[in-house]
């Protein structure tokens, strides 16, 4: 008996023909399954649902606005887009950013970070405006700005309330000044729209920081919130770094902000359009308040 036997090995073709069956081979398909960024879970896609929301520790994952949007309305007749095709500038003549905004806008379907139109939520009728993440961590630039202050004089005009859900990164980098802008131009859209008397509610998703929190998020009549939602202005290491403190566990979370009074009420994803049309209920006088 030879004392060095030579060992068979089975060759692994690393990517399988395509004309081989498929049971030779198994291979897990893409995106079947997703990681819990909270409780670290593997979680079958499937069981997140519509609302995406982990079974095992009620983590709200981050959606598209298209996905918001079937949450919020029967059908897709209950929503008319306004404001299309308002084109994007590049104002710094920012090394590649009209192109990065082109196979953004190819990946999201979105012509800009925040979609914007008439939605219908039970009996009322509504200026609807949702922000994507998706779409360059939704920051706001010049037409971000432009589509959300046309949404408010629009809504004054045709005296509807405003629904917004916020998500945002904060202003657009890539157009300088010209972002920063935004923020006074839509709370004086704002200020005009409450001067008329008309609702405004915001919902407060997952991430809203920066520019948008300092303006047009935190000017609602009522601010409501998802849960664990992150809400803030500067970053937790800048806001550390500036006061040379430890900020608390929990610090820009939803539930602190409600707990120091800056949110109203955190609402489930799976309740929002129920509270919502009550909401807009009570401010038509068809509903009814229970203490």
């Amino acid at each position: 008996m030879p004392l060095f036997q030579k060992k068979k090995y089975i060759k692994i073709t690393p990517n399988r023909s395509l004309n081989q069956d498929p049971r030779t081979n198994p291979e897990v398909p893409d995106e079947l399954f997703a990681k819990c960024p909270k409780c670290k879970h593997s979680i079958y896609v499937k069981d997140l649902g519509a609302a995406k929301i982990c079974p095992h520790c009620a983590y709200n994952f981050r959606i598209s606005a298209q996905e918001r949007l079937s949450l919020l309305t029967e059908s897709e007749t209950d929503f008319e887009e306004w404001f299309t095709g308002i084109e994007t500038k590049n104002p710094l003549n920012f090394p590649g950013y009209l192109d990065k905004l082109e196979q953004v806008k190819a990946k999201t379907g979105l012509d800009e970070a925040v979609w914007t139109g008439k939605a219908i939520m039970g009996d009322h009728s509504l200026a609807l405006g949702i922000m994507d993440s998706n779409f360059i961590m939704a920051s706001m630039g010049t037409v971000v700005g432009e589509k959300l202050t046309r949404l408010f004089e629009r809504a004054t005009l045709e005296h509807l309330p405003v629904v917004i859900f916020t998500a945002s990164g904060g202003a657009r980098m890539q157009e300088g000044i010209m972002s920063l802008m935004q923020m006074a131009k839509t709370s004086a859209a704002v200020k005009r729209h409450s001067n008329a008397g008309l609702l405004y509610i915001t919902v407060l998703t997952d991430p809203t920081t920066g520019g948008v929190t300092a303006s047009f998020a935190s000017l609602g009549d009522i601010i409501l919130a998802e849960p664990q939602s992150l809400i803030g202005f500067a970053g937790r290491r800048v806001i550390e770094e500036t006061v040379r403190q430890t900020l608390p566990d929990g610090f820009q979370k939803a539930e602190f902000l409600l707990e120091h009074g800056f949110v109203d009420a955190i609402v489930k994803r799976t309740e929002l359009r129920d509270q919502l049309i009550r909401l807009l209920d009570l401010h038509l006088g068809k509903g009814e308040i229970h203490v």
